[in-house]
């Protein structure tokens, strides 16, 4: 199978699929593939957090034009997988010199299912492009196509709990995502100062609790398909053994009174209103958090402010973190480096994210009071690691700087000089090269073949002085250079004409 998502979350959807018990993960472009039997495909629907959907490939082949498409869609068994009741949908996403126009793929698809049923029963299946009954999906890459079904329907970032939503709001499987490469799992309070409708506290709400994102879904494609096993899909659905406590707390704060609204709503929807709380305040009145805490945020940028005031709210955000969250970690994603800029922060850590279409950077910031390498010592003392330099640890034992006496092996003292000494001073071989006959020296002086091939006939500067084959040819005769002077009109293979400029017509 595929699980699809957005390019940078390949390896947190992975780790996801991982921990699900899926086999043989590799990872792809904004893609994972896996394998499994039908009860990892409703989990992998059901559970994971970072996947757009999931395909599953029914057939594998090569085309190099529509109609061998045509033809090798038409050899699959439809009747396995549709009827002429049922209704269906192509999705195509293509990259290929061959095939230009993604939705001419769709009909050609389309027709040779359609043309497949009419064949055998005189009948076809309607299309529907809304909530399809069957949705089928063909990637093709240059000259390989891979024709899959689509197992979930509506993308899975619809998780069913949004009620409304403010302008440009964040991708739920985006939001979750973000919050799972931070590595929080609801170990500390997190702060979103930017919330919006809510998506980062809901999301962060349902995974410190460990709550499958699928459970607010009204449903999903693979019920509708013929061997859809109900029983097993309904243990999947009331199995809440995995989720867990939450002890801590989640803060959402919005200094717009309709964000506010729409995010409580929200909210409610998703039952975490005992995890989150909402409060009506702008980012200038951030105050330190009594408990230790994340921050995690997507502040306004593009649609959701002018950029008249966009740098003056970066330069603020980056004040307030480091004046009143000081011993914080704080994961900003924004789209423009001038904004990161204004934050006058140092990024620990940079991963590149595309918000729909935007491409971003999500950055780590750590707030530390005072000099880093003192910060990071009592980080590390916290979690039981020693940072300090080897010279501050106890117990460290600095090397003796005691020289000790030289005495010569096998000899008693003072009876001959040091062998280095007396190499050096009565007949080092390396100085008598230099200095009565250095082989170097020799070649250099008398006769160097380097020398003498540039003074006495180099064998390159012979080639360009006396007949150098390029420059023959580009003055003596280049045949390039005959057809230019020459006007001659250029020879054409085959039943072609020659074409006649317009000023030249009627001239011989």
């Amino acid at each position: 199978m595929i699980a699809k998502t957005f390019q940078g979350l390949e390896e947190i959807l992975a780790e996801e699929l991982t921990a699900l018990g899926a086999d043989n993960i590799a990872i792809g472009r904004r893609m994972v593939s896996f394998t499994g039997d039908k009860r990892m495909m409703y989990k992998a629907n059901f559970c994971l957090r970072t996947a757009i959907r999931i395909l599953k490939p029914i057939k594998h082949f090569k085309a190099k034009d529509a109609d061998e498409v045509y033809a090798r869609v038409q050899e699959i068994p439809w009747e396995e997988f549709l009827d002429t009741r049922k209704t269906f949908a192509i999705d195509a996403v293509v990259f290929s010199e061959e095939f230009r126009h993604s939705k001419f793929v769709s009909y050609k698809v389309k027709d040779a299912i359609a043309d497949y049923f009419r064949e055998k029963t005189g009948e076809r299946p309607s299309v529907r492009i809304n909530k399809p009954e069957v949705l089928l999906n063909i990637h093709i890459a240059q000259t390989d196509c891979t024709l899959s079904l689509d197992s979930s329907g509506e993308s899975l970032h619809r998780r069913g709990y949004r009620q409304e939503a403010v302008e440009a709001p964040l991708n739920e499987v985006l939001a979750a995502g973000m919050i799972l490469m931070t590595g929080w799992r609801g170990e500390r309070d997190l702060i979103d100062p930017f919330c919006g409708s809510g998506t980062i506290p809901i999301e962060a709400a349902l995974i410190a609790r460990n709550v499958a994102p699928g459970v607010f879904r009204k449903g999903f494609a693979f019920e509708k398909w013929a061997d859809f096993d109900a029983d097993m899909f309904d243990e999947i659905y009331n199995d809440d053994s995995e989720e867990r406590e939450f002890v801590h707390h989640i803060y959402g704060y919005d200094n717009s009174p309709k964000a506010h609204d729409i995010a409580t709503r929200n909210i409610k929807a998703a039952g975490v209103s005992k995890d989150v709380t909402l409060k009506l305040q702008p980012f200038q009145q951030f105050e330190q958090p009594a408990e230790k805490s994340i921050i995690i945020t997507n502040p306004p940028y593009g649609e959701r402010i002018s950029s008249n005031n966009l740098l003056g709210l970066y330069q603020m955000i980056g004040e307030r973190f480091k004046h009143a969250f000081v011993g914080g970690e704080a994961w900003v994603l924004s789209y423009r480096e001038e904004c990161f800029d204004e934050i006058g922060l140092k990024a620990s850590q940079r991963v590149p994210l595309f918000n729909g279409a935007l491409e971003c950077e999500f950055r780590k910031y750590e707030i530390f009071d005072g000099k880093y390498r003192d910060y990071k010592a009592h980080e590390a003392a916290e979690e039981g690691r020693d940072e300090r330099p080897y010279a501050d640890r106890e117990g460290f034992a600095p090397r003796s700087r005691e020289r000790k006496e030289f005495k010569p092996r096998g000899r008693e003292d003072g009876e001959f000089r040091r062998d280095h000494k007396e190499r050096r001073a009565y007949g080092d071989d390396h100085k008598e090269r230099r200095a009565y006959g250095d082989d170097h020296k020799e070649r250099r002086s008398y006769g160097d073949d380097h020398k003498e091939r540039r003074s006495y006939g180099d064998d390159h500067k012979e080639r360009r002085s006396y007949g150098d084959d390029y420059k023959e040819r580009r003055a003596y005769g280049d045949d390039y250079q005959k057809r230019r002077e020459s006007k001659a009109p250029r020879e054409f293979k085959g039943n072609r004409e020659p074409r006649i400029p317009e000023n030249k017509k009627g001239e011989e």
